[in-house]
């Protein structure tokens, strides 16, 4: 029961974001409510998948790449770029807790100067930080790979 509570929480907070850059990005109002769907579906079945003991970076790819597919589906439904649905739903998995530790432990060896502990945190936050937007740009371009490809695949 807990993890239901805990799962609709992050998806209700998760939709907040998506709307929100759906409104700066200019949405049309009728499509604000898939962008919040997509947001919460999107970070709700990464936050299922990190609860399998799966690691954050596979687990974003994979969201990413189900919010891709979902958005073309609404796309191709309701007549509009299938980005508009997509890089909105995108934003809630930016990853900014690893982003932050690599700047803090970067500006930390400017400020106090060099030691192996902070440029360890410093490298293993960015790498991280780096595979999980690899992670959103790929499943953001899977459908564009797999189903607008003029030539097969094999």
């Amino acid at each position: 029961m807990n993890l239901l509570i805990d799962l609709l929480r992050d998806m209700a907070l998760a939709s907040v974001p998506a709307v929100g850059f759906a409104l700066v990005f200019h949405v049309p109002a009728r499509v604000l409510k898939y962008c919040a769907l997509g947001g919460a579906f999107g970070h709700g079945l990464r936050f299922l998948l990190l609860k399998t003991d799966m690691p954050i970076e596979w687990a974003t790819l994979i969201a990413a790449g189900v919010v891709s597919f979902w958005g073309v589906w609404c796309a191709q439904r309701l007549r509009a770029h299938p980005k508009v649905f997509t890089v909105a739903s995108m934003i809630p998995m930016i990853p900014g807790v690893p982003f932050f530790t690599t700047l803090l432990a970067l500006i930390e060896i400017q400020h106090r100067g060099y030691s192996p502990e902070l440029l360890a945190t410093a490298v293993a936050s960015g790498i991280k930080t780096l595979f999980i937007v690899t992670s959103l740009a790929v499943g953001l371009a899977l459908p564009g790979l797999l189903l607008y490809r003029r030539t097969p695949v094999v």
